[in-house]
């Protein structure tokens, strides 16, 4: 379950970071506050636009590999530090705290649900959960995984 919600966090970020590479104008007007910001810097759009394409991408490789975790980690990062900045704009008087609801959804939330997407989950255990990952229980306890530890 926990695979589709990355998949479709991943298709967000690939649709933002691809509407950022392809159209920063339209990206620039459509996206709620982004105006107030100052005026477009359709290379800056651009630079962000690839941030977020490649965190899509991080969280795509994890849904289908749960060791691409770090990527994912990589990708949160980005996303942690950018809500960081939007608070530091708040805490020093360079925009309103009207703002902080405004981007609670694109720019504070999503931090939060990449965290929980990429935090490493430790793998399944007990029989039923080995015999569906094509191991069984012998297998673990001659690899060191359990049985006899001496």
């Amino acid at each position: 379950m926990t695979n589709i919600f990355r998949i479709v966090f991943a298709v967000i970020c690939i649709g933002n970071g691809l509407a950022m590479l392809v159209d920063p104008g339209r990206w620039y007007l459509t996206v709620p506050g982004v105006i107030f910001t100052g005026p477009l810097n359709v290379h800056f759009v651009r630079d962000i636009g690839c941030a977020y394409l490649v965190t899509g991408l991080s969280y795509l490789w994890l849904a289908r590999n749960r060791d691409a975790w770090p990527a994912a980690a990589a990708g949160t990062a980005f996303l942690a530090f950018h809500a960081a900045v939007h608070l530091f704009e708040v805490a020093c008087g360079i925009v309103a705290p009207s703002t902080v609801l405004r981007d609670l959804p694109g720019v504070y939330l999503f931090p939060v649900v990449a965290l929980w997407l990429a935090w490493p989950r430790p793998a399944a255990v007990g029989p039923a959960a080995r015999a569906l990952q094509g191991h069984s229980a012998s297998t673990s306890a001659s690899a060191g995984l359990g049985g006899d530890t001496r």
